[in-house]
């Protein structure tokens, strides 16, 4: 017997996980199916509207109000790239996915941003929760992306829904991140001055330590975007629509041309929306004090 072992070679018992979570989900869309078809309707309906409204004007009136928005926002400069940029993104014909796009980005971005800034500040006020949301967070970010899509195909079969689903879940860990790491670097001194003068917990919280922190915070937030953006591209696996069905498309087909003109179109996006939400973090308190510290 010992020599069959040795022979065979001994392993360690196998644990049936994926066993375990294929009949957690089979629970979960048994018991609370109706939740899942809510948020499906929820998420659906706003999809329609944001896409609607981002869809419904010319293309060059849209480009003048993301090129208003960027000079309001960081100036002439970045309104002319702005303008060249998406000006590339219609001459490529790539505009109305881009709009599909955005609208999944925006609607995961803001669920997402709902979610992340309240866990971290718990998680910057309670040393427990701090220890249960760590290793959360750690098993998310680093939980391959596409195992996100496996389960909530499941729940929502295909479409925009399980796209932007699964892009929640997985931009969370650094809105979370980067909100507990900046509540907890504002000075403890700020606290104690406003405990000194009768502030309460709210009031600590609201005034002094989120205005502080808000650097970090739209760091996080910034992050949120990005990685929402590089999720939703690769929701076009399971059917959601936009630049991400085009660059699937383009992989499946192996059209060179066609997958290079998404990821132009998705470049464009991408950097748009990061020099925005970091404007800003920038046009926070502490950014201008910072400005206003350089100049002096």
């Amino acid at each position: 017997m010992r020599e069959a072992i040795l022979a065979d070679g001994w392993h360690v018992p196998n644990i049936p996980l994926g066993e375990w979570f294929n009949d957690l989900v089979h629970w979960l869309d048994g018991n609370i199916g109706p939740v899942f078809d809510a948020i499906e309707t929820a998420v659906q309906g706003s999809l329609d509207g944001i896409t609607g409204v981002l869809q419904w004007p010319p293309s060059y009136v849209m480009l003048i109000l993301f090129a208003l928005l960027g000079w309001w926002l960081r100036g002439w400069k970045f309104a002319i790239g702005a303008v060249i940029g998406f000006g590339l993104v219609d001459s490529l014909g790539k505009f109305d996915s881009a709009m599909q796009t955005l609208a999944q980005v925006i609607i995961a971005g803001i669920v997402a941003v709902v979610i992340a800034v309240p866990v971290g500040i718990l998680a910057a006020r309670n040393e427990t929760a701090s220890k249960i949301i760590k290793p959360v967070m750690d098993f998310m970010q680093t939980l391959p992306a596409f195992v996100y899509l496996i389960p909530v195909i499941f729940f929502f079969t295909i479409g925009p829904v399980p796209g932007i689903v699964a892009t929640v879940v997985f931009s969370l860990p650094p809105g979370v991140r980067l909100t507990e790491l900046g509540i907890r670097q504002v000075d403890k001194e700020m606290v104690e001055a406003g405990e000194a003068f009768g502030s309460t917990r709210g009031k600590i919280l609201t005034q002094i330590q989120i205005p502080l922190a808000m650097p970090s915070i739209m760091a996080g937030i910034n992050q949120i975007i990005m990685l929402s953006l590089s999720m939703v591209v690769i929701s076009g696996m399971v059917g959601a629509p936009g630049l991400g069905s085009e660059v699937y498309a383009a992989v499946t087909s192996v059209q060179v041309g066609a997958g290079f003109d998404a990821g132009v179109a998705v470049v464009v996006l991408a950097i748009y929306l990061d020099r925005l939400t970091a404007a800003f973090g920038a046009r926070s308190a502490v950014g201008r004090a910072k400005r206003l510290a350089k100049k002096s």
